[in-house]
């Protein structure tokens, strides 16, 4: 169902797929969009036991794509330096395809944006879940159930 990578030379292990998606702050969610189009859209994400889990509004061209496909992908670059005597690029990406969905249940949605208060600010953490506690009603949680991923290496030499 999922195509295999061409360059197998330029493929990574699926660990360093993981590693890129436990270390990385923020990816790019690809859904269907309106009219055939493509939407695209960078959001901060935490990967935990093989899901993606982010937040965002309750209504918009998200919730409606989703809606209208629960298949996507979501694309992360770990690094990105241009060699320009090669004409070439040196980066490490990471790419999954899964279904996604819009939490509903309570504690699901707490799950999810309690691993973003983890990722993004451990050290707050105390205040981050008073703040989920509040505003726990007000944004919507995602989960994307991985299906597939694939890592990839730019300029090997």
């Amino acid at each position: 169902m999922f195509r295999e990578m061409r360059l197998k030379n330029h493929e990574l292990p699926e660990s360093e797929a993981i590693d890129i998606l436990e270390n990385c702050s923020y990816g790019v969610l690809a859904l269907e969009g309106d009219d055939g189009y493509t939407y695209a859209v960078p959001v901060n994400y935490a990967y935990v036991d093989n899901k993606i889990y982010f937040h965002g509004a309750t209504e918009g061209h998200k919730i409606d794509a989703i809606e209208r496909n629960n298949k996507v992908s979501f694309c992360v670059v770990e690094r990105d330096t241009v060699i320009a005597e090669k004409f070439d690029t040196k980066y490490k990406s990471a790419i999954v395809f899964g279904k996604i969905r819009v939490l509903k249940d309570e504690d699901d949605r707490y799950k999810a944006l309690d691993a973003l208060v983890l990722k993004f600010s451990p050290e707050h953490l105390e205040r981050g879940r008073e703040t989920i506690k509040k505003e726990l009603n007000v944004v919507a949680s995602f989960e994307i159930e991985i299906e597939y991923m694939t890592a990839k290496v730019g300029a090997v030499t």
